[in-house]
């Protein structure tokens, strides 16, 4: 076997590797070497999930932001930028639509809003709970006060997407202005998973500055922290960002970064995003073969699905929630897999077992 072969193997086997052999591995994975990979991935994920790709609704209730981060269309200073709130009965709307095409999972996000309040955020999530007691709600909403995640716990949100970006501080500068932190978004997520969320956090790949340094800091601390559910997308550039010129992050990087999270993480929530559908028609389905088993298709009101831009050329997924039970559910069934339209709880939630 090469040196890569033998470093998959002793991942797949041990979940971890030395730091130096972590970036051999990922900045000289040759192609003969990726099927062993993607294949060792993908046993790795059936073993707890089995054949299932979970499904959570994605509803994108508001585009303001009151952070200035280079890398994101919705960033504070960019005048051109399309704004909209949901009011709370359009997102309810989304939820109630949702459930009757059978997702469990609804997931709120949207920028960094002030006017999103603490009271606003705690009485939707109560009404999708009281409405659909059997459904999961989770936040994608930013860095808020331990006491504000404690109030969204509270009312019925169990999940909590954060993703630090980068783990390095250097780095992180590098992508967002004075004032926001790596240390800030570590406690945040700290706090979170104290609370009792099932956390997420992640990562871009391919960001301006990013070394393979950078991205075994990210891989070692994911490890460490053991979040529920982990975010890997490719960097895509937004013309009205200060990255407007940069390349974007690559398919094939992401994918490795993708099979290398699930052995590492075993039974980890694993997104192939909207982002790998945007920069190749066949980015998600390939996720899914690399080890990720959560799709999270587009609820929101289609005339704002074109204003919610982090990055520019975002793929129209699922245009119509009903097309991914019609299309993606056979497209997913092709390849093996099939749509689990349950809450998709993190294996130590729901008793999962080693099969």
């Amino acid at each position: 076997m090469t040196g890569n072969e033998d470093r998959i193997c002793e991942l797949r086997e041990r979940g971890t590797l030395a730091s130096e052999d972590l970036r051999e591995l990922l900045s000289t994975l040759a192609p003969t070497e990726e099927e062993l990979l993607y294949e060792s991935a993908r046993e790795v994920r059936e073993r707890w999930y089995g054949k299932d790709v979970y499904l959570r609704g994605l509803v994108e209730f508001t585009s303001w932001c009151r952070n200035d981060c280079y890398y994101c269309g919705l960033r504070r200073s960019n005048a051109r930028a399309e704004r909209y709130r949901l009011s709370e009965r359009q997102v309810l709307s989304c939820c109630d639509q949702g459930y009757d095409l059978g997702f469990r999972t609804f997931v709120l996000q949207g920028g960094d809003d002030a006017r999103c309040t603490d009271e606003l955020v705690c009485g939707i999530v109560r009404q999708i709970r009281d409405r659909h007691p059997d459904c999961a709600v989770t936040l994608s909403i930013g860095e808020r006060p331990r006491s504000s995640y404690e109030a969204y716990f509270a009312a019925g949100a169990e999940r909590y997407l954060l993703r630090q970006e980068t783990s390095n501080p250097a780095h992180y500068r590098m992508l967002h202005p004075p004032g926001l932190t790596i240390e800030s978004r570590k406690r945040c997520l700290a706090d979170l998973k104290d609370i009792g969320y099932q956390v997420g956090c992640g990562i871009m790949v391919g960001t301006p500055h990013q070394t393979w340094d950078h991205v075994v800091e990210d891989l070692l601390y994911m490890r460490g922290f053991q979040p529920h559910m982990v975010g890997i997308g490719p960097f895509i550039p937004h013309k009205d960002t200060p990255f407007r010129d940069e390349p974007r992050g690559t398919l094939g990087d992401t994918l490795h970064l993708l099979a290398v999270v699930r052995l590492m993480l075993p039974q980890v929530l694993l997104p192939a995003t909207t982002a790998l559908g945007t920069i190749d028609p066949q980015g998600r389905e390939l996720g899914i073969l690399a080890g990720a088993n959560v799709l999270m298709p587009n609820l929101s009101p289609r005339d704002v699905r074109g204003k919610y831009l982090l990055y520019d050329g975002k793929a129209r997924v699922a245009d119509e929630a009903v097309a991914c039970d019609l299309q993606l559910g056979r497209r997913i069934a092709r390849m093996g897999y099939e749509l689990a339209w349950g809450r998709g709880d993190h294996a130590s939630r729901c008793g999962a077992a080693v099969r």
